[in-house]
Protein backbone atom coordinates (compact mmCIF):
# COMPACT_ATOMS: atom_id res chain seq x y z
CA UNK A 1 0.00 0.00 0.00
CA UNK A 2 1.36 3.42 -0.95
CA UNK A 3 1.61 6.02 1.79
CA UNK A 4 -0.90 8.20 -0.04
CA UNK A 5 -3.43 5.37 0.17
CA UNK A 6 -2.77 4.49 3.81
CA UNK A 7 -5.73 5.56 6.02
CA UNK A 8 -3.31 6.15 8.90
CA UNK A 9 -1.30 8.76 7.01
CA UNK A 10 -3.88 10.47 4.81
CA UNK A 11 -4.93 14.07 5.64
CA UNK A 12 -8.47 12.88 6.35
CA UNK A 13 -7.26 11.17 9.52
CA UNK A 14 -4.69 13.72 10.66
CA UNK A 15 -5.06 15.42 14.04
CA UNK A 16 -8.27 13.70 15.08
CA UNK A 17 -9.33 10.83 17.27
CA UNK A 18 -10.90 8.16 15.13
CA UNK A 19 -14.21 6.62 16.08
CA UNK A 20 -14.17 2.94 15.22
CA UNK A 21 -17.58 1.37 15.69
CA UNK A 22 -17.64 -2.18 16.99
CA UNK A 23 -20.52 -3.96 15.24
CA UNK A 24 -20.53 -7.16 17.32
CA UNK A 25 -23.86 -6.31 18.95
CA UNK A 26 -25.55 -5.99 15.57
CA UNK A 27 -24.36 -9.49 14.79
CA UNK A 28 -25.71 -10.69 18.15
CA UNK A 29 -29.13 -9.34 17.17
CA UNK A 30 -28.96 -11.03 13.76
CA UNK A 31 -27.91 -14.35 15.24
CA UNK A 32 -30.76 -14.31 17.76
CA UNK A 33 -33.28 -15.05 15.01
CA UNK A 34 -31.16 -16.51 12.25
CA UNK A 35 -31.32 -15.14 8.73
CA UNK A 36 -29.63 -11.89 7.84
CA UNK A 37 -31.53 -9.16 9.68
CA UNK A 38 -29.85 -6.86 10.39
CA UNK A 39 -27.56 -7.21 7.39
CA UNK A 40 -24.07 -6.77 8.90
CA UNK A 41 -22.42 -5.73 5.65
CA UNK A 42 -25.08 -3.13 4.88
CA UNK A 43 -24.96 -1.85 8.46
CA UNK A 44 -21.18 -1.43 8.29
CA UNK A 45 -21.46 0.49 5.01
CA UNK A 46 -24.11 2.75 6.53
CA UNK A 47 -22.08 3.35 9.68
CA UNK A 48 -19.17 4.47 7.51
CA UNK A 49 -21.54 6.71 5.54
CA UNK A 50 -22.87 8.17 8.80
CA UNK A 51 -19.37 9.38 9.69
CA UNK A 52 -17.54 6.60 11.52
CA UNK A 53 -13.79 6.53 10.93
CA UNK A 54 -13.47 2.75 11.11
CA UNK A 55 -15.15 -0.57 11.81
CA UNK A 56 -14.15 -2.99 14.57
CA UNK A 57 -15.08 -6.65 14.95
CA UNK A 58 -14.13 -9.16 17.63
CA UNK A 59 -14.78 -12.66 16.27
CA UNK A 60 -14.78 -15.28 19.02
CA UNK A 61 -14.20 -19.00 18.57
CA UNK A 62 -17.88 -19.82 19.21
CA UNK A 63 -18.97 -17.17 16.64
CA UNK A 64 -21.73 -16.03 18.98
CA UNK A 65 -21.85 -12.65 17.27
CA UNK A 66 -19.45 -11.83 14.42
CA UNK A 67 -18.81 -14.91 12.32
CA UNK A 68 -15.55 -15.57 10.56
CA UNK A 69 -17.43 -15.46 7.26
CA UNK A 70 -18.61 -11.93 8.13
CA UNK A 71 -15.03 -10.76 8.37
CA UNK A 72 -14.28 -11.81 4.79
CA UNK A 73 -17.42 -10.08 3.50
CA UNK A 74 -16.66 -6.90 5.43
CA UNK A 75 -13.12 -6.75 4.06
CA UNK A 76 -14.54 -6.59 0.52
CA UNK A 77 -16.61 -3.45 1.10
CA UNK A 78 -15.08 -1.35 3.87
CA UNK A 79 -13.52 1.97 2.88
CA UNK A 80 -12.37 3.00 6.37
CA UNK A 81 -9.76 1.28 8.56
CA UNK A 82 -10.73 -2.25 9.58
CA UNK A 83 -9.77 -3.33 13.11
CA UNK A 84 -9.97 -7.00 14.09
CA UNK A 85 -9.76 -7.82 17.80
CA UNK A 86 -9.03 -11.16 19.36
CA UNK A 87 -6.75 -13.46 21.28
CA UNK A 88 -3.82 -14.70 19.18
CA UNK A 89 -3.49 -17.91 21.17
CA UNK A 90 -6.15 -19.19 18.77
CA UNK A 91 -4.53 -20.37 15.52
CA UNK A 92 -7.84 -19.75 13.75
CA UNK A 93 -7.65 -16.09 14.72
CA UNK A 94 -4.05 -15.75 13.55
CA UNK A 95 -4.91 -17.39 10.24
CA UNK A 96 -7.94 -15.14 9.78
CA UNK A 97 -6.03 -11.92 10.39
CA UNK A 98 -3.12 -13.09 8.24
CA UNK A 99 -5.44 -13.74 5.31
CA UNK A 100 -7.57 -10.59 5.71
CA UNK A 101 -4.65 -8.23 6.41
CA UNK A 102 -6.75 -5.50 8.07
CA UNK A 103 -5.30 -2.08 8.76
CA UNK A 104 -5.09 -2.97 12.45
CA UNK A 105 -5.21 -6.01 14.69
CA UNK A 106 -5.88 -5.53 18.40
CA UNK A 107 -4.57 -8.33 20.60
CA UNK A 108 -6.85 -9.03 23.57
CA UNK A 109 -6.12 -11.66 26.26
CA UNK A 110 -9.65 -12.97 26.69
CA UNK A 111 -10.66 -16.58 27.25
CA UNK A 112 -12.62 -18.36 24.51
CA UNK A 113 -15.92 -18.40 26.44
CA UNK A 114 -15.47 -15.06 28.18
CA UNK A 115 -18.52 -12.77 28.11
CA UNK A 116 -16.46 -9.67 27.44
CA UNK A 117 -12.89 -8.47 27.90
CA UNK A 118 -11.99 -7.73 31.52
CA UNK A 119 -8.23 -7.14 31.66
CA UNK A 120 -5.24 -6.21 29.58
CA UNK A 121 -2.04 -8.09 28.78
CA UNK A 122 0.70 -8.70 31.30
CA UNK A 123 3.32 -7.49 28.87
CA UNK A 124 6.15 -8.51 31.19
CA UNK A 125 5.05 -12.10 31.69
CA UNK A 126 3.96 -12.60 28.08
CA UNK A 127 6.75 -10.57 26.46
CA UNK A 128 8.20 -13.39 24.34
CA UNK A 129 4.80 -14.50 23.05
CA UNK A 130 3.76 -10.96 22.19
CA UNK A 131 7.04 -10.19 20.42
CA UNK A 132 6.71 -13.29 18.24
CA UNK A 133 3.05 -12.62 17.43
CA UNK A 134 3.52 -8.92 16.74
CA UNK A 135 6.51 -9.63 14.51
CA UNK A 136 4.36 -11.98 12.43
CA UNK A 137 1.59 -9.43 11.91
CA UNK A 138 4.03 -6.58 11.31
CA UNK A 139 5.74 -8.60 8.58
CA UNK A 140 2.37 -8.62 6.77
CA UNK A 141 2.06 -4.84 6.96
CA UNK A 142 -0.59 -4.88 9.71
CA UNK A 143 -0.50 -2.28 12.47
CA UNK A 144 -0.70 -3.90 15.89
CA UNK A 145 -2.36 -2.62 19.05
CA UNK A 146 -2.28 -4.49 22.37
CA UNK A 147 -4.96 -4.21 25.04
CA UNK A 148 -3.44 -3.04 28.35
CA UNK A 149 -4.36 -1.68 31.75
CA UNK A 150 -3.11 1.84 32.61
CA UNK A 151 -0.01 0.64 34.48
CA UNK A 152 3.40 2.18 33.82
CA UNK A 153 5.44 -1.06 34.00
CA UNK A 154 3.01 -2.72 31.59
CA UNK A 155 3.32 0.12 29.10
CA UNK A 156 7.12 0.19 29.36
CA UNK A 157 7.19 -3.52 28.58
CA UNK A 158 4.66 -3.03 25.78
CA UNK A 159 7.13 -0.79 23.99
CA UNK A 160 9.65 -3.63 23.89
CA UNK A 161 7.21 -5.98 22.16
CA UNK A 162 7.39 -4.01 18.92
CA UNK A 163 3.73 -2.99 18.96
CA UNK A 164 2.70 0.16 17.13
CA UNK A 165 -0.08 1.05 19.56
CA UNK A 166 -1.66 0.23 22.87
CA UNK A 167 -5.36 0.23 23.65
CA UNK A 168 -6.14 1.38 27.17
CA UNK A 169 -8.79 -0.78 28.83
CA UNK A 170 -11.20 1.81 30.19
CA UNK A 171 -13.67 -0.12 32.36
CA UNK A 172 -12.21 1.21 35.62
CA UNK A 173 -12.41 4.75 34.24
CA UNK A 174 -16.08 4.28 33.38
CA UNK A 175 -16.94 2.86 36.81
CA UNK A 176 -15.28 5.69 38.76
CA UNK A 177 -16.72 8.29 36.42
CA UNK A 178 -20.22 6.94 37.05
CA UNK A 179 -19.63 7.42 40.78
CA UNK A 180 -18.75 11.07 40.21
CA UNK A 181 -15.03 10.54 40.86
CA UNK A 182 -13.92 12.20 37.64
CA UNK A 183 -10.39 13.26 38.57
CA UNK A 184 -9.60 9.88 40.13
CA UNK A 185 -11.16 8.13 37.15
CA UNK A 186 -8.93 9.73 34.57
CA UNK A 187 -5.70 10.15 36.57
CA UNK A 188 -4.06 6.78 35.84
CA UNK A 189 -5.09 7.03 32.20
CA UNK A 190 -3.46 10.43 31.78
CA UNK A 191 -0.24 9.07 33.27
CA UNK A 192 -0.35 5.99 31.06
CA UNK A 193 -1.17 8.04 28.00
CA UNK A 194 1.67 10.51 28.58
CA UNK A 195 4.16 7.69 29.12
CA UNK A 196 3.06 5.91 25.95
CA UNK A 197 3.36 9.11 23.93
CA UNK A 198 6.88 9.65 25.29
CA UNK A 199 7.76 6.13 24.21
CA UNK A 200 6.48 6.81 20.70
CA UNK A 201 3.42 4.57 20.99
CA UNK A 202 0.07 5.62 19.58
CA UNK A 203 -2.77 5.27 22.05
CA UNK A 204 -6.21 3.80 21.49
CA UNK A 205 -8.91 3.32 24.13
CA UNK A 206 -12.01 1.25 24.59
CA UNK A 207 -14.49 -0.55 26.84
CA UNK A 208 -17.51 1.02 28.54
CA UNK A 209 -16.97 4.41 26.92
CA UNK A 210 -20.29 6.11 26.23
CA UNK A 211 -21.95 9.47 25.58
CA UNK A 212 -21.71 10.43 29.25
CA UNK A 213 -18.01 9.76 29.84
CA UNK A 214 -16.36 9.98 26.41
CA UNK A 215 -16.10 13.75 26.21
CA UNK A 216 -14.32 14.09 29.56
CA UNK A 217 -11.94 11.26 28.66
CA UNK A 218 -11.04 12.71 25.28
CA UNK A 219 -10.53 16.18 26.75
CA UNK A 220 -7.86 14.81 29.07
CA UNK A 221 -6.25 12.51 26.50
CA UNK A 222 -6.55 14.88 23.52
CA UNK A 223 -4.32 13.11 20.99
CA UNK A 224 -5.79 9.64 21.19
CA UNK A 225 -5.42 7.78 17.94
CA UNK A 226 -8.70 5.87 18.15
CA UNK A 227 -11.56 4.86 20.40
CA UNK A 228 -13.43 1.63 19.72
CA UNK A 229 -17.03 1.68 20.92
CA UNK A 230 -19.73 -0.89 20.35
CA UNK A 231 -22.17 -1.86 23.09
CA UNK A 232 -23.07 1.63 24.31
CA UNK A 233 -23.26 3.09 20.81
CA UNK A 234 -25.56 0.38 19.51
CA UNK A 235 -27.77 0.68 22.61
CA UNK A 236 -27.97 4.46 22.16
CA UNK A 237 -28.94 3.99 18.53
CA UNK A 238 -32.18 2.32 19.66
CA UNK A 239 -33.28 5.68 21.04
CA UNK A 240 -31.48 8.17 18.82
CA UNK A 241 -31.15 6.34 15.51
CA UNK A 242 -27.88 4.98 14.15
CA UNK A 243 -26.87 7.95 12.02
CA UNK A 244 -27.57 10.48 14.77
CA UNK A 245 -25.78 8.33 17.36
CA UNK A 246 -22.58 8.10 15.32
CA UNK A 247 -22.59 11.88 15.04
CA UNK A 248 -23.25 12.30 18.77
CA UNK A 249 -20.17 10.22 19.56
CA UNK A 250 -18.09 12.12 17.03
CA UNK A 251 -19.21 15.34 18.71
CA UNK A 252 -17.95 14.09 22.08
CA UNK A 253 -14.56 13.34 20.55
CA UNK A 254 -14.55 16.80 19.01
CA UNK A 255 -14.50 18.36 22.47
CA UNK A 256 -10.81 17.49 22.74
CA UNK A 257 -10.06 20.01 19.99
CA UNK A 258 -11.93 22.89 21.65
Amino acid sequence: MDVKDDPDTSPEYADMTRLSVNINKLATLRNARGGNNPDIVLAAKDIERFGADGITVHPRPDERHIRYADVFELKKILTTPFNIEGNPVENKFIDLVSEICPEQVTLVPDASLQLTSDHGWDTVRHAAFLKKTISHFTSLGIKVSIFVDPVSDIILAAKDTGTHRIELYTESYAKKFALGERDAAVSDYKTAYELAMLLGLEVNAGHDLDLKNLGYFSEHLPNLHEVSIGHALICDSIYYGLENTVQLYKRQLGKAAL
